[in-house]
């Protein structure tokens, strides 16, 4: 099983007083050809003349069809994809909580004092990410799992050799550059999606019907989880 990801949101470990607030990992189960003849049609629909489509396309308001298309149950990902989605603040609080007992300051100075203890203090929500995926394929599946992911710096050798050892299901991780492989673009679509969907309940502006189309797709009870 070759599932193809990617992220949207990822600031490394700094969690708090960066860009975004929620972080969101998407894969999808697709062959090339699914993935190809998807972003085609997208491209159709939309008829932009950029290079390589990105989430940003499909969320305009002009294009608001063609995104309830793309989730809806006519489109290329039921039963074929899935999205995790973490509130950032919620996730340190959450690893506060755990290492100190309780949040007694501003979340900004745990974030630098986590992130200084080093490996031992990891905050990096995309590594439990690609655990809890492989998890939760194989769980489909019953097999080994390979992912196919989008380029990522954090994503070093060394780090996919402890990914593999905390995760023996994972068979292969590659990187490789989304432009180039179709399926790693859908993710991106899904990931990015979910994100800014996301971000925007946690704002006070929920679009009920795209969380409606999304909600399929979520790993975990809720919106979001930490």
């Amino acid at each position: 099983m070759e599932i193809a990801c990617d992220e949207s949101g990822s600031e490394g470990e700094k969690l708090v007083g960066g860009v975004t607030a929620v972080f969101a990992h998407a894969g999808v189960l697709l062959s090339r050809e699914e993935a190809s003849a998807c972003v085609d049609t997208l491209r159709e629909m939309i008829k932009s003349p950029a290079l390589e489509y990105k989430a940003n396309h499909l969320l305009r308001q002009k294009n608001r069809w063609v995104l309830l298309w793309f989730l809806g149950p006519d489109g290329p990902l039921v039963g074929k994809a899935r999205v995790q989605l973490v509130d950032k603040r919620r996730y340190l609080a959450s690893r506060v909580r755990a290492e100190f007992g309780g949040v007694t300051g501003p979340l900004e100075l745990y974030n630098d004092l986590l992130r200084a203890r080093g490996p031992r203090g990891n905050l990096d929500p995309l590594f439990p990410a690609i655990l809890r995926a492989v998890a939760q394929w194989q769980t489909s599946g019953g097999g080994p799992v390979s992912i196919v992911h989008d380029q990522q710096l954090s994503l070093t050798d060394g780090r996919i050799r402890q990914l593999k050892k905390l995760a023996p299901r994972l068979q292969s991780l590659t990187l490789v550059d989304s432009q180039y492989d179709a399926r790693v673009q859908v993710a991106d679509f899904l990931a990015g999606i979910a994100r800014r969907v996301a971000e925007e309940e946690l704002n006070g502006r929920p679009d009920r019907e795209v969380i409606e189309l999304l909600m399929p797709f979520v790993v975990g009870p809720r919106m979001w989880h930490a």
